[in-house]
Formats: C-alpha cells, sequence, structure tokens
C-alpha cells in the first residue's frame, strides 16, 4: 500500500490525536509518514503538498484563516473533538471572588493573582485570544501581561503554582491534558474574544484520496474522539515520555 504522510501541529494533544488517525491508516495496510511543526509551518505544508493528511485544523476561529488560502485543495474528513478556549484557574481560588476576566482587576485577585500570564507559541489560537485579552480588559494597566513561550513553560509554571497554592491564571483549551489532572475553573470572558468553540477537523488533500483510499477515508469519517477521550491519550503519552 502507499506511504501515507500524515502531518499535525507539534502540541501534545494535536500529537495523541494524530496516533489514532495513523492507527486506522497502518490498519488498511498504509505506511506512515508522521511529522510536526509549528502552526503556520504545518498549514504552509499541507498548501504546499508536503502532507496528505493534517490531524486536524480547528475550525473556524483558530486556524480558518491559516486554511482560508487553500481549503478548496483539502476534503474535511470529520470532526475528531469539539475545542475551545479558556482562561483558567485553581480549583482553589474562591469562584465567588473571582469568576470572570474583569474580577483579576479587583481584589482580592489584584493583591493575589501573578501578573504572568503564560502562553505556548505565539500562532496558537490561545496566543492570539490572549494578548487581545490583555489589551481589550486593560489588564495591562494592572500589571499583568501575556508571554509566548513553549508548553513546558506554561504547563510547569501552572503545575508548580497548584503545588503551591499559588493563584495563576492559565491560557488554556479544552482538551489538554492538565484537565485530567486538574479541576481547573474557566473564567468567564464576556466580550468573547476566546474564540468560541471550534471543530477539529480532519482534513486530506483532494490529490491525496485515492493513495488513502475509499475504505480507510470510510472508517476515518467515523472517527469521533471527544474532547475527554483526547485529554486522557496526551495524559497517557505525557506519562510515557522519557
Amino acid at each position: 500500500m502507499s506511504k501515507i504522510r500524515v502531518g499535525h501541529i507539534d502540541l501534545g494533544f494535536h500529537d495523541a490525536s494524530a496516533r489514532e488517525v495513523e492507527a486506522v491508516l497502518v490498519r488498511h495496510g498504509h505506511e506512515v509518514e508522521r511529522s510536526a511543526a509549528p502552526h503556520e509551518d504545518m498549514f504552509r505544508r499541507m498548501g504546499q503538498s508536503e502532507i496528505d493528511m493534517l490531524v486536524s485544523a480547528w475550525l473556524p476561529s483558530s486556524h480558518g484563516a491559516y486554511l482560508a488560502p487553500f481549503e478548496n485543495e483539502v476534503r474535511k474528513i470529520t470532526v475528531l473533538y469539539e475545542p475551545f478556549c479558556i482562561w483558567g484557574v485553581p480549583h482553589y481560588v474562591p469562584a465567588n471572588e473571582v469568576a470572570a476576566v474583569e474580577d483579576l482587576l479587583h481584589a482580592p485577585a489584584v493583591d493575589r493573582m501573578e501578573r504572568l500570564i503564560q502562553g505556548i507559541n505565539p500562532g496558537a489560537g490561545i496566543s492570539r485570544f490572549s494578548k487581545a485579552i490583555v489589551e481589550q480588559y486593560g489588564l495591562d494597566a494592572a500589571g499583568y501581561h501575556f508571554e509566548t513561550g513553549t508548553e513546558a513553560e506554561c504547563f510547569e509554571r501552572f503545575e508548580a503554582a497548584v503545588a503551591e497554592g499559588r493563584w495563576v491564571v492559565v491560557p488554556l483549551w479544552h482538551p489538554q491534558f492538565l484537565h485530567a489532572r486538574h479541576e481547573i475553573r474557566a473564567l468567564s470572558e464576556p466580550k468573547g474574544l476566546l474564540g468560541g468553540t471550534d471543530q477539529a477537523t480532519l482534513i486530506v488533500r483532494r490529490d491525496a484520496e485515492e493513495k488513502v483510499g475509499a475504505a480507510a477515508l470510510d472508517e476515518l469519517s467515523g472517527l469521533k474522539l471527544g474532547n475527554a477521550k483526547v485529554s486522557e491519550l496526551e495524559d497517557r503519552l505525557v506519562r510515557a515520555s522519557p
């Protein structure tokens, strides 16, 4: 059978869901060539026919602009899960005192909350959304600042804060492995800057459909993972990593 080039964005939950897609391809006798890259680069590679399938495009909000230039060249196979972005706080931050983003400007949050909001790479939807939140809610005037970084910088900082009981905001999303480990409460964000709920869509280049084959595409069209399962799959993957 054919070699199918499967690309995923270089984040853990994309890796976890890609492995489920790749398992289907292997069952149909295909050899899989897997690769990962940051958001913009992976969509560029898809647009330039350097990969056959992408797991997955978050549509319409997070990745729609990346897909738009070549959307007519791909087929949408299935929605694997329905992701959405949040600004979250640990469970021990009282909900009656810090319920919404604007509460970060008032006591007790303004006295106790750490000012650094540590994000991931700049191409992620949550990074674009978070920068807009800081600006449009006037959080910068109170000393809050959003910084991009690595997954490890974002996630390890949150877990360290939880271990010490510190008040911290984490720019996050569902699905994500931290939800399998911690109770993270989303803050209300009434301006709607977090993009709403997307559809994590498996896409294939139309010029690769024949290579993938009707039988594999038919099975993939019925693949539904869901947010909770992807969070669990990613958590297992992270725990298994050296």
